[in-house]
């Protein structure tokens, strides 16, 4: 699919959506390590993310408001 000249999912990496889930994504890669840290084992990308979300992601959406 070719979307105003631009290849295969090129568009998509310069929408602004993209960008904010690269960055969420990155927060809860953190979080992930951290968690594993404390827990002496790792805790997995699911029980990460719901964790992350949880805890942050709340805060984090009325902080881009």
């Amino acid at each position: 699919m070719n979307t105003s000249g631009h290849k295969n999912g090129e568009w998509l990496r310069m929408t602004r959506l993209y960008h904010e889930w690269q960055e969420i994504r990155e927060e809860i890669m953190r979080h992930k390590w951290y968690e594993s840290e404390k827990a002496g084992h790792d805790i997995g990308w699911e029980r990460a993310m719901v964790d992350w979300l949880i805890r942050y992601g709340r805060h984090r959406r009325h902080l881009q408001s």
